[in-house]
């Protein structure tokens, strides 16, 4: 903790340093010829100082209007009262971005994502502003919806395309609508291109894999760890843009073609990921993660007449048909992950283009058209599980084999269940594949009316689908290949009516059969496709053209209205292979949302003595969504005061609201029962059972006590009682109590956000800005899904509240927790799916810095700042819990993973002649710490769970270097290294649990494959 607020002290007053102590030196020249050239940033910041630390690509459009993301009016010099992070294309080329994600994964105010090392990804890149979730932050493309929430991937922007990107953060609602209630990511894109361009950017990882705590387990379990140099993970990106004006520039064409490929990269391939480290128990030792399921000899469980197993059995490994127990070294030496993506394989292509004419002085169309085509894949280990009834006679059982399996009816017709889990080789991995597809086509009109009106009415279409391509296997088909006759020579299968099927030899280790594996397993495909219809009419007016303006300012009132209608679809559907294999229905969900909003800009006084500027903002929007009776409102109300130039004061209050997605709708409303849900569930207030060798039950004392169970409305005579026990206890066997999912309703949450900032442009340090920003945002009956254990943990844990005790819901009478799965029963169960819980919180500081300093001859040197100081990320679980602040913290439900601090501090040194230019950037992460050690009980920083080891992460910084030759007008050249150390990933044991990920690391948070190169280069022709 002492480190990380250190290092947040060096890194800010390092900022300030370099940016003002050079330029103090070269104040006093008096002759305003000497002093600095400004960049285009710099121009921007004496134009506007509150969106100057946008960036050197946020230059006035040609009309010199600056349009700012976060508000609908466009005008000169208008100043914004939220805070806007930029990310320019300059940033963007010096990282070697070949992902949207890998731009914003550097941003301090975005939770980091990264889909790329995610092996369980689906291939769609979100953005998730402040930790709170994707759905609750809106993402637009010059200043329209990219589409629908549930089908966002931003994967459809090539980087190269890219302006700048805009970051607002905070409730941006009663501009944009529903969505934005962590705030509004608008990429910008190039459109006005004339001739032709080629850029290229090609980078792999060049890493040295040194011995870590993982290679040693990982060797003496039998399994390959990486050592050495390695160049792997390359990562080809070329983009092709053409650009035309006709009719003396009256019509504007521009087009461009992306290819982007990613080769895999395995989890074997680094030596920090050579086995999945895991702790059997707090504090135990790390240890490499076995599984029965990777066992490449065959793993056999006979069962008995309940289907419990009698026993777990691994072929002999040395090839002979007998059984050894299952355990480590038994003929498991194969690394279930192995073929796991460390970096996942794939292959996308976009393309698009713009077209705008001028019909009149006044009045312009436009139109515009994304699309684009991603697949990749995840593989998993090829096992061929489940329950089956195998003939006691199978010429592939040994007499030992059968004897085990089937007792005293080994060698004869009768049959015997058996699990069997076996993995084929390997090299026979199978992979699911994913398919998405998107298209966003905008258009309309825009223009003036008069000198004080402007209008943009048009609209955006976007579809995006993903076709997904599991490979399961076929029970059928396994049954039949497990059922064999004849002999071991010559076997053949026992059925009739399959002439495909291939016999299985379950019973000896190495099988590696093509065409059993061609037999064995099936491929289905789901789609499922979301679509977007939106409609806006909007027209923005300056009313100081009609006097309307306050008497102590030049600039009169602005005014922006709009109207929108969306329409939001999901089609869900799956060919008959699919719904063979692994069931479901198909499902067809909408959503229709009509929309107003009023925006007003005031300035109040300008210019005058103690008051530079003063004024005041306000926005207004009411909403109706065709899931909800009621209308819903938003609003914000700002204020900006100057007292002079060099110092701005900004406060922005918004009300937002999010009402659910068509998905959170269908998992809120939609009923089904299920026993046991995704295991077999036991009522807490039932007896526990124990079973003797004998058969003989003995019931013990209720997992929770009678308060609890009194909590939850089961009277004192019922605590205890065996007829509490769900059909499905361990003692009978069955399938447990009833789970009841949706039947309730969503209702829009509610987010109340604040900002406070200052932003600082002293006139003796030109080009100098410097801002700070506080934010609060508290989101008031968060929507969000919950499984049952949300209800049965919480209802423990709290020792009876209300709150989470009312999700079950227990039969009059008897008191039980099972019901029919037909039908529509309204007591016994226990409840999940989408639901209104309590609150949501994030909370902390911004800071950002630039400054560019001339050397006159020597050059120029700039400097930018990011940084964000985060207090609090988390919520309430009821009213009478405590607020869980999860800030530095993993685990224990802290699935944010925030550090307190974190930074990025880029320097770029250009040459006058901009032939040459050398940019240095600082990546700083703070620490993490296991909630287990916390000390707040809150988020289970109990004495007793307080672990001994690998409970605490260090900071980290990374170090990127990007150098850029200009060699012509016509060609430039770009070699860049990030992580440039080629620093490792710490370790983290079950970190899964942590970060979705079985790389023993966190990839989305810190660069994990090591060090990476790129080369770059653009051309003009």
């Amino acid at each position: 903790m002492i480190f990380d607020q250190t290092v947040s002290r060096i890194a800010l007053a390092g900022s300030l340093l370099f940016c003002a102590v050079p330029a103090m030196a070269q104040d006093g020249a008096a002759d305003p010829a000497q002093a600095p050239a400004q960049t285009p940033a710099q121009a921007k910041v004496e134009a506007d100082a509150a969106t100057a630390l946008a960036g050197p690509d946020r230059a006035p459009a040609s009309d010199d209007t600056v349009v700012v993301t976060g508000s609908r009016i466009q005008r000169p010099n208008m100043t914004s009262a939220a805070p806007i992070t930029s990310v320019t294309s300059q940033d963007i080329r010096a990282q070697a971005a070949v992902n949207v994600e890998d731009v914003l994964n550097r941003l301090p105010q975005v939770a980091p994502d990264s889909q790329q090392t995610y092996a369980d990804s689906d291939g769609r890149q979100r953005i998730k502003l402040r930790s709170l979730g994707f759905e609750r932050t809106l993402v637009l493309i010059d200043g329209k919806r990219i589409g629908t929430q549930n089908g966002q991937d931003v994967g459809i922007i090539p980087p190269s395309l890219l302006e700048r990107v805009d970051v607002l953060t905070g409730g941006a609602s009663s501009v944009y609508g529903s969505d934005a209630v962590a705030g509004v990511v608008n990429f910008v894109l190039k459109k006005d291109f004339e001739g032709l361009q080629i850029d290229g950017n090609y980078n792999f990882y060049n890493h040295n894999n040194k011995d870590t705590v993982v290679s040693s387990l990982a060797r003496a379990n039998g399994f390959n760890s990486a050592r050495g140099l390695s160049n792997d993970g390359g990562r080809a990106d070329i983009t092709l843009t053409a650009g035309k004006k006709l009719f003396d520039g009256a019509l504007r064409i521009n087009g461009f073609v992306n290819y982007k490929h990613t080769d895999e990269v395995l989890l074997s391939d680094r030596s920090n990921s050579g086995c999945y480290l895991t702790q059997t128990s707090l504090n135990a030792p790390i240890s490499c993660g076995l599984t029965p399921n990777s066992s490449t000899s065959g793993l056999i469980s006979p069962l008995d007449g309940e289907g419990v197993a009698k026993g777990q059995y691994v072929n002999n490994p040395n090839g002979t048909p007998t059984f050894v127990p299952y355990g480590p070294g038994a003929g498991n030496a194969s690394n279930y992950f192995s073929n796991y993506a460390y970096q996942r394989p794939s292959e996308r292509v976009n393309a698009g283009g713009f077209v705008s004419l001028d019909i009149a002085p006044d009045a312009e169309l436009y139109a515009s058209g994304i699309w684009f085509r991603d697949k990749s894949s995840n593989r998993y280990p090829g096992i061929a599980g489940g329950q089956v009834d195998v003939n006691c006679n199978n010429p592939f059982l040994s007499a030992s084999q059968a004897g085990t399996i089937c007792g005293a009816a080994a060698g004869t017709a009768a049959t015997a269940p058996i699990d069997i889990r076996y993995r084929l080789g390997e090299n026979n991995d199978q992979a699911d594949q994913y398919l998405n597809k998107g298209l966003r086509l905008t258009g309309g009109l825009r223009g003036k009316a008069g000198d004080a009106w402007t209008y943009d009415v048009g609209g955006v279409y976007a579809r995006n689908s993903q076709d997904y391509t599991p490979t399961f296997v076929n029970q059928a088909n396994l049954q039949n290949a497990i059922n064999v006759g004849g002999t071991r020579a010559a076997p053949t299968c026992a059925t009739t009516t399959d002439a495909a099927c291939v016999p299985f030899d379950a019973f000896s280790a190495g099988n590696t059969n093509p065409a059993l594996i061609d037999y064995l397993f099936d491929r289905g495909t789901s789609k499922t496709v979301g679509t977007l219809y939106d409609v806006q009419a909007n027209i923005t007016g300056d009313l100081g053209k009609y006097g309307i303006k306050s008497p102590f300012a030049e600039q009169g009132v602005a005014i922006a209205l709009g109207t929108e209608y969306r329409k939001d679809t999901l089609k869900s559907t799956a060919d008959a292979a699919y719904r063979a294999g692994l069931g479901g229905t198909d499902t067809y969900l909408k959503q229709d949302v009509w929309e107003a909003n009023i925006e007003v800009q005031a300035p109040l006084v300008e210019h005058k003595r103690f008051v530079d500027l003063l004024q005041a903002n306000g926005g207004y929007r009411v909403s109706k969504y065709s899931s909800n009776p009621s209308t819903f409102n938003t609003w914000k109300i700002e204020g900006l005061y100057a007292p002079v130039s060099d110092l701005t004061f900004r406060a922005s209050f918004n009300k937002a609201q999010r009402a659910p997605t068509v998905t959170e709708i269908r998992q809120a409303t939609n009923v089904e029962f299920a026993r046991g849900g995704s295991g077999t569930i036991n009522d807490f207030c039932a007896p526990t059972v124990t079973t003797d060798a004998n058969g003989g039950i003995t019931y013990g004392a209720p997992v929770a006590s009678r308060d609890v169970c009194r909590a939850t409305g089961l009277s004192d005579a019922l605590y205890g009682s065996p007829t509490l026990i769900c059909p499905g206890d361990a003692s009978t066997g069955a399938t447990g109590c009833t789970v009841r999912s949706g039947g309730f309703t969503a209702e829009p949450e509610t987010a109340y956000t604040q900002t406070y900032g200052l932003i600082v442009k002293p006139h003796f340090i030109r080009g100098l800005v410097f801002s700070v920003d506080r934010y609060r945002i508290k989101i008031n009956d968060s929507l969000g899904y919950n499984d049952y254990s949300y209800y049965t943990d919480g209802c423990q844990r709290s020792n009876g509240d209300a709150f989470f005790c009312q999700g079950i819901v227990r039969n009059p009478g008897t008191g039980t927790l099972y019901s029919p799965a037909s039908g529509n029963p309204t007591t016994g169960y226990i409840r999940q799916g989408t639901t209104n819980y309590y609150t949501s919180i994030a909370q902390g500081w911004d800071f950002q810095a630039q400054y560019a300093l001339d050397l006159a001859a020597a050059g120029k040197i700039d400097w930018s700042f990011n940084g964000s100081l985060t207090t609090f990320a988390g919520g309430q679980d009821s009213p009478v819990q405590p607020e869980r602040n999860c800030v530095g913290y993993y685990g224990n439900g802290c699935g944010q993973l925030i550090p307190k601090w974190s930074h990025g501090l880029r320097t770029t040194y250009t040459t006058m002649d901009k032939v040459f230019s050398a940019s240095f950037n600082w990546r700083y992460v703070g620490s993490l710490t296991n909630a287990d050690n916390s000390g707040d009980p809150a988020i289970g920083g109990t004495p007793e769970r307080e672990r001994t080891s690998y409970y605490h992460i260090a900071p980290q910084s990374y170090f990127d270097l990007a150098l850029n030759f200009a060699i012509d007008k016509a060609f430039s050249l770009r070699l860049i290294a990030n992580n440039l150390l080629d620093k490792s990933p710490p370790i983290v044991p079950d970190s899964y649990n942590v970060a979705l990920a079985r790389t023993n690391t966190i990839p989305s948070r810190y660069d994990s494959l090591g060090r990476n190169i790129a080369i770059g280069a653009t051309v003009r022709f």
